[in-house]
């Protein structure tokens, strides 16, 4: 038994420190060196192609709905399987008392009430929150919409408005896609402390190679001009 809650105890915080430590870092990055990241990078060209469509005509306009369109279809899928599984966690939640005494080993963690509530609870707040960021982030991306067809013939008024309220909606939908992905190890955690811990070193080293490509992009970028 003591081995048991010993894994629980130290193997979740410590997946948690990994997953919340790798944004924490991914943020500073970001912050002090954007080319570098490929959340950085899609920020300076969303900040031209915003520009672009402040200096276009109508069909850029309408190239804005579109792109936009799309952007708010990914939001919503988000946030559609972000409250859906936590319907489903909900509706698992009374069977898994019954089926607790199947688990009931090293492997599987500790299965008592009060862990039991833990897990099902840190899921559903982490699963609502990434509903709760999704939800806002698109209701941004659906007042930049509006404002950007507006400003298209009185842009002078406001510019710099409708570009906060523009980058405000896709944070908030990388946020709400980011806490998403950091619900599935702890959904995990009903399966016991070794798939949380296996399963968030493995998420932080999968978005490590997505959210850093940007660096040897940057790099065959400057190798290119240097061959100049």
């Amino acid at each position: 038994m003591g081995l048991i809650i010993y894994l629980d105890t130290v193997l979740v915080p410590l997946s948690l420190f990994i997953m919340v430590g790798y944004h924490v870092y991914l943020w500073q990055c970001f912050k002090n060196k954007p080319s570098q990241t490929t959340i950085g990078i899609d920020s300076l060209r969303r900040k031209s192609w915003f520009l672009e469509v402040k200096e276009g005509d109508d069909k850029k306009s309408m190239l804005a709905v579109q792109s936009l369109r799309n952007a708010q279809m990914t939001t919503i899928f988000t946030a559609s399987i972000a409250i859906l599984v936590n319907l489903s966690l909900a509706a698992l939640t009374n069977n898994s008392y019954n089926a607790g005494h199947l688990l009931s080993s090293a492997v599987f963690g500790s299965q008592s009430g009060k862990l039991s509530v833990l897990k099902f609870g840190s899921a559903s707040f982490f699963l609502l929150a990434s509903f709760l960021c999704s939800s806002i982030g698109l209701g941004f991306m659906i007042d930049s919409n509006f404002l950007i067809n507006i400003a298209s013939y009185e842009f002078s008024s406001w510019p710099a408005y409708t570009q906060t309220i523009f980058e405000r909606g896709f944070f908030l939908a990388l946020i709400g896609n980011r806490v998403l992905c950091i619900t599935f190890p702890l959904l995990l955690w009903l399966l016991g402390p070794l798939p949380v811990g296996l399963s968030s070193v493995a998420l932080v080293w999968g978005l490590y190679e997505f959210d850093f490509h940007g660096k040897s992009v940057t790099s065959s970028s400057n190798n290119a001009t240097a061959l100049r």
